[in-house]
């Protein structure tokens, strides 16, 4: 599926055109770059049907956490859930808006995207050093048939605070015991080698240009900069290709309802066509509102998103939420998020 919006933003502010409905409002968002190839076309789409206006900033979801805890934005975003206690200490509600996949991008000439296939212990023994070579026999073994250079192997990994480094660094803790060990998980990790790049569209051009680079970007940064993807082996031990239907399900068994925050973690899911580093994105804003306009315009427009903004996910190669969990979204908006007088302001 084609990419039918440009996205130009880099880690600095990209500007957005959303829509109020009654007046314009100015709101601004912060976060996660995981979902901002959506969060620009629904953006694109909700621009036309009304008229306020958002800054998002695409600056990882590590800053994202940081700008709403010192409030400087009116929602922020994040791939990496914040816990029941964490969101209880800073007055906070969290739910999921979309979700997608992070894949694994090489640049290898005459290796076809999704021809080459990896497993989760060889991608965690290529990020710890320990294979270094292309032609590594743990690569070769799994590619009977792919042309593989005797090239040394360039890590590529992020450079900032992501949820999709946590995505991908918590999968790998799954899958390998001893990257478990030695690096564990978190938004940002000491990493054992590699190349940093600030943002998916950091690491993305790191890979473009460097020949022999392995990196780990979100899906649909792969798809719109024609990258060479690779095939991952699951928990029921299929490879899979990252698409909306390996996402969907990995998404299928999700338990959201009785997870604290609605903070799924859906990497390394059983299921035989389950792509194993799913993920969703997460919104964050206060239960107790300042401006009751702005935080009003925030559920507005991902009330928006959540009925109309199917298509366009699709299209991305994003999953919508399951008409369960939006049912879920707007019960907990009803219940958590009040206005300066202490009322309700979702009805």
């Amino acid at each position: 599926m084609k990419l039918k919006t440009i996205l130009t933003g880099s880690i600095a502010a990209v500007s957005m055109t959303f829509a109020s409905i009654a007046s314009a409002v100015d709101i601004t968002g912060a976060g996660a770059t995981f979902p901002f190839p959506i969060y620009a076309k629904w953006a694109e789409d909700y621009k036309k049907t009304s008229n306020f206006n958002m800054n998002y900033q695409s600056i990882g979801s590590g800053a994202g956490v940081r700008q709403i805890q010192a409030k400087t934005v009116d929602f922020g975003a994040t791939d990496a859930p914040l816990n029941g206690e964490q969101l209880a200490k800073d007055g906070l509600i969290q739910f999921p808006a979309i979700i997608g996949g992070v894949v694994m991008v090489v640049n290898l000439e005459g290796v076809a995207p999704g021809a080459m296939r990896l497993t989760g212990p060889v991608v965690a023994d290529i990020y710890l050093g320990k294979i270094k070579m292309w032609n590594d026999p743990a690569i070769a073994s799994l590619n009977p048939g792919v042309k593989l250079p005797a090239e040394a192997i360039t890590v590529v990994r992020r450079s900032d605070g992501s949820g999709t480094t946590f995505l991908f660094v918590d999968y790998l803790s799954k899958v390998s015991p001893e990257w478990k060990t030695k690096v564990g998980v978190g938004n940002a990790v000491s990493w054992p080698e590699g190349v940093g790049g600030k943002g998916n569209e950091g690491v993305s051009a790191y890979v473009q240009r460097i020949k022999g680079s392995i990196g780990y970007v979100e899906y649909a940064y792969a798809k719109k900069n024609k990258m060479s993807h690779t095939a991952l082996r699951n928990q029921a031990g299929t490879f899979v290709q990252p698409d909306d239907a390996t996402f969907q399900a990995a998404a299928a068994g999700a338990e959201w309802d009785k997870t604290p925050g609605m903070g799924v973690v859906l990497t390394n899911q059983a299921g035989k066509d389950a792509y194993p580093i799913t993920g969703a994105s997460f919104i964050l804003m206060y239960k107790n509102q300042t401006n009751a306009d702005k935080g009003l315009a925030v559920m507005k427009f991902f009330d928006w998103a959540l009925t109309n903004g199917d298509k366009a996910a699709l299209e991305l190669e994003y999953v919508p939420m399951p008409p369960v969990v939006e049912t879920l979204i707007r019960n907990l908006w009803k219940a958590e998020v009040k206005g300066p007088n202490g009322q309700a302001l979702w009805k």
